[in-house]
């Protein structure tokens, strides 16, 4: 067999003996086969949130003129002004073979901000952050492990188009794409950011890093408390009690000082 296929099989093999573990251990024992639909009647369109395993945002309330800030930043606002200045961008060779931009989701307004180093296969073909193998596992690292619903936080990427087979975003990629990603930093206005995986964190800390030695260790990023973590397909490939243990260490911190003040 071909090295690099066994290899890719060996990291299936064991990603899926985790998932086997996990579900064990939160006692699931059976998976339901859904029923296929009556004859002649058309199935739903699946939204792709629900597909990936991820609520959608309920539509914002309407917030009466006066009421306090909390309850309305303007992030949704901001954000869609970001949006609208990037339209449907070819300021750098990604998009070429994007299938479409995948921009952000989540809160307008949330206090803990995500960003990962760009869009992969599935976030290409429903236009939705973290929505893969990579994004059900920071889905449930953030609702099971700080107890806080994924609709509450607000994911980017430092890139809104899929590079090549997944590859590392290039520099001019990633300047190119720049402005946007400081762009929805300063429309949501988050008291924490999380950088996921190298990529993301060398871009905020200004220099390359060792996600290594950086992870779990406070930096800063436009006046904003920056907490690096592995990237969860790192954990998919590392699958181990101390690699998880270790991000949800530092999930918990970004949280806890997301509520301070």
């Amino acid at each position: 067999m071909d090295p690099a296929l066994s290899a890719e099989a060996r990291d299936l093999l064991r990603s899926a003996r985790a998932w086997l573990a996990e579900w064990t251990e939160e006692g699931v024992t059976s998976y339901p086969r859904p029923e296929p639909p009556a004859a002649g009647v058309e199935p739903a369109t699946a939204d792709p949130r629900r597909a990936a395993g991820v609520e959608p945002r309920a539509a914002s309330p309407v917030v009466s003129p006066g009421a306090p800030a909390s309850l309305s930043r303007g992030g949704e606002a901001r954000l869609a002004a970001v949006r609208t200045e990037l339209g449907e961008c070819t300021r750098c060779g990604l998009c070429e073979g994007r299938s479409q931009i995948v921009f952000g989701d989540g809160n307008p307004d949330a206090d803990l901000m995500f960003i990962g180093e760009g869009p992969g296969e599935q976030e290409d073909k429903t236009g939705l952050p973290f929505v893969g193998r990579a994004g059900e596992l920071l889905t449930r690292m953030i609702e099971r492990g700080i107890e806080t619903a994924r609709t509450e936080v607000y994911i980017a990427n430092i890139v809104k188009c899929r590079p090549p087979g997944n590859r590392n975003p290039l520099p001019d990629e990633v300047a190119a794409c720049r402005p946007f990603l400081d762009g929805q930093i300063d429309a949501v206005q988050p008291k924490v950011i999380v950088t996921l995986g190298k990529p993301a964190a060398s871009l905020l800390l200004g220099r390359d890093v060792a996600i290594t030695r950086v992870r779990g260790t406070w930096h800063e990023y436009r006046g904003i408390p920056v907490m690096p973590t592995f990237h969860p397909a790192y954990i998919l490939r590392q699958y181990t009690d101390e690699n998880r243990r270790l991000v949800w260490e530092d999930l918990k911190a970004a949280r806890a000082r997301s509520l301070e003040g």
